[in-house]
C-alpha cells in the first residue's frame, strides 16, 4: 500500500541512473564532500542562477543611457497621465 506524502518533509526522493550517480559520486569525492552536500550545493547554485536570470533586467550601455536620460529629463505628462493622477487623488 503506498504511503501518503507528508507535507512537512524535507526528503527529496530521486532515482538516478547508475552511470550518472557514479559521475556525481566521483565529482563529490574530488571535492572531498558527500554526495548529498555536492548535489545540494550545486543544485542551489543552479537555482540561484535561474532565479537571478528571471528576476533581473540587464541593459546594454545605450539602454542604460536612455533610462538615465529619462530620469534626468522626464517627459511632460500627457493628458492620460494627468487624468490618471486626478483619478487617483480623488480616491483618497
Amino acid at each position: 500500500m503506498p504511503r501518503a506524502a507528508a507535507e512537512d518533509t524535507s526528503r527529496f526522493p530521486m532515482q538516478i541512473p547508475p552511470a550518472e550517480k557514479a559521475r556525481l559520486m566521483r565529482a563529490a569525492a574530488l571535492e572531498r564532500t558527500s554526495l548529498k552536500e555536492f548535489v545540494l550545493r550545486n543544485a542551489l547554485l543552479a537555482a540561484q542562477a535561474v532565479i537571478e536570470k528571471a528576476e533581473q533586467i540587464s541593459l546594454d550601455e545605450e539602454q542604460t543611457r536612455f533610462i538615465l536620460d529619462l530620469l534626468d529629463n522626464p517627459p511632460k505628462p500627457n493628458a492620460r497621465l494627468q487624468a490618471a493622477a486626478r483619478s487617483l487623488a480623488n480616491r483618497k
